[in-house]
């Protein structure tokens, strides 16, 4: 049986299909302001690397931030649960779940067989989410896939205090000025959204295994100092970006 899962954020959109609970393909892309039409896209090209047809999908589900636009849905669940059920899928001994994307993040308590105990949730401000990081890498004019690298890379840090992203872009601006390397800077702005994202996760129970996902998992600065703040090892699975996804679709495999 084939089942499909899509996940329509505020940035990507990305579509999983499994055969039988196997993944068997994936499919990731930008969302831009048509949300259906990006969940209609993600999803054909999905099926076509999986040569199949939505006829021979038994059920689909969408989750997300729009998830209600993904057109041909047979439901629609909440990200809280696709992303604890697809990191269980990704790590079976998974119990926390940071879910890092652009516009939010979460913290998850998860249980046996990926149910959702407890979580928190960060939907007000995009100072702990991808969005942050991106504004940051425009304002230092660099290239947002090598953020990380660059903070992991510095021989310093210096301190971004503001808990807004436009005061902390002026505090970056502020730290250029004074001649602060650029590496520096980068390490302190990667610190800033970890501590951010440890200080809301806190408000749940924090077990082991921990489980990143999102696409700001694959920041490898945010991933270290995560681990610095929490003290403990953060699991970076291989599809961290399509948890949600793939919870959907083992969700319409239920």
């Amino acid at each position: 049986m084939y089942t499909a899962g899509v996940d329509v954020g505020a940035i990507t959109a990305k579509a999983a299909i499994l055969a039988d609970g196997e993944l068997i393909a994936a499919s990731v892309m930008m969302a831009g302001y048509e949300r259906a039409a990006a969940a209609s896209q993600v999803l054909e090209q999905a099926m076509a690397q999986a040569a199949l047809t939505r006829d021979q999908i038994a059920c689909l589900v969408s989750t997300g931030y729009a998830r209600v636009q993904a057109p041909g849905a047979d439901r629609t669940v909440t990200e809280i649960t696709c992303h604890a059920r697809g990191a269980h899928y990704l790590c079976p001994d998974v119990r926390t779940v940071i879910d890092v994307g652009g516009q939010d993040s979460k913290g998850i308590s998860v249980g046996p067989g990926g149910r959702v105990l407890d979580f928190v949730m960060n939907d007000k401000c995009a100072a702990g989410a991808g969005r942050f990081l991106e504004v940051m890498a425009r304002a230092l004019e660099e290239d947002l896939v090598d953020f990380g690298l660059l903070a992991l890379s510095a021989a310093s840090r210096v301190e971004i205090s503001s808990t807004c992203t436009v005061f902390a872009e002026s505090e970056v601006v502020t730290h250029l000025a004074a001649g602060a390397p650029k590496a520096a800077i980068v390490a302190g702005i990667h610190v800033s959204i970890a501590a951010r994202i440890v200080a809301m996760i806190a408000r749940i129970p924090i077990r082991d295994d921990v489980v990143l996902t999102g696409g700001v998992a694959h920041n490898l600065g945010v991933a270290r100092m995560l681990e610095e703040r929490l003290g403990r090892a953060v699991v970076v699975p291989e599809h961290a970006q399509l948890a949600g996804a793939i919870g959907a679709a083992i969700i319409a495999g239920d």
